[in-house]
């Protein structure tokens, strides 16, 4: 599915990024590449998407995000540890 029809208060790990050549390398250059757990704060249906990406909040048009390609994660183990949503 793609960032961009994510629902609010859920995580996703970043499968794929469309290649938008700079905006590519600067989202990998933020620390936005595969594997990555982004939790999506706050989602309307037009302007702007807030996400939570290590951390950090960032402000994503929706352009970027439906090139962003993810997966839920639901309680996924990581390091021996379960990481929950509230933990994001």
């Amino acid at each position: 599915m793609k960032l961009s029809e994510g629902k609010t208060g859920q995580v996703y790990e970043v499968r794929s990024i469309e290649d938008m050549d700079q905006i590519t390398r600067r989202l990998e250059a933020l620390g936005l590449t595969g594997k990555t757990q982004v939790a999506v704060l706050n989602s309307k249906k037009q302007g702007c998407m807030i996400i939570r990406v290590r951390g950090t909040r960032w402000a994503i048009g929706r352009r970027i995000a439906e090139g962003i390609e993810v997966e839920a994660v639901v309680n996924k183990i990581r390091k021996g540890k379960a990481i929950f949503l509230s933990q994001m």
